[in-house]
């Protein structure tokens, strides 16, 4: 028996295909007016590239802020490299596109949030470890201590 058609990887495909494209111009052409991203990653994702103090520091997510400075950005089919300032410190890291599990616009109030299920609850998962119906959102809908900034903080 076939077993159907995959929405769920196929959302997922397109959303980091639209964070690809989006990468992409502002490699091409920086970030247009107020616009600036949160991007959540997954720090121990096997092709994530950072320096060892920050992956210490952070050993299982960092949510990134490109905004105001960062240099080097290129962006390839699984990912990009980018180099950001972390206390006056330029590092340059290396993210998947499969890697990110938010990526968030505050200034247009948009957001993309890639559902990852427990390996408890595994009925409605696929063999990548994603929940089948991916959650578009707003903006990030739960604040983690540190790592996740509200977003009604910089609404006008």
């Amino acid at each position: 028996m076939t077993r159907g058609i995959d929405y769920g990887n196929l959302m997922h495909e397109a959303m980091r295909g639209l964070i690809r494209s989006v990468m992409e111009s502002v490699a091409q052409n920086g970030l247009p007016g107020a616009h600036h991203f949160f991007i959540t990653v997954d720090t121990g994702h096997p092709d994530m590239q950072m320096a060892d103090w920050l992956h210490d520091r952070y050993p299982e997510e960092i949510t990134l802020v490109v905004q105001n400075w960062f240099d080097n950005l290129t962006v390839d089919e699984d990912g990009f490299a980018i180099t950001l300032n972390f206390g006056n410190s330029p590092e340059p890291l290396y993210i998947p596109f499969d890697a990110i599990s938010t990526f968030v616009d505050p200034s247009v109030e948009f957001g993309l949030r890639f559902e990852l299920q427990s390996e408890d609850d595994d009925d409605d998962e696929d063999e990548d470890g994603f929940d089948e119906a991916p959650m578009m959102e707003d903006a990030p809908s739960e604040e983690k201590s540190g790592e996740v900034v509200s977003l009604d903080k910089f609404r006008k």
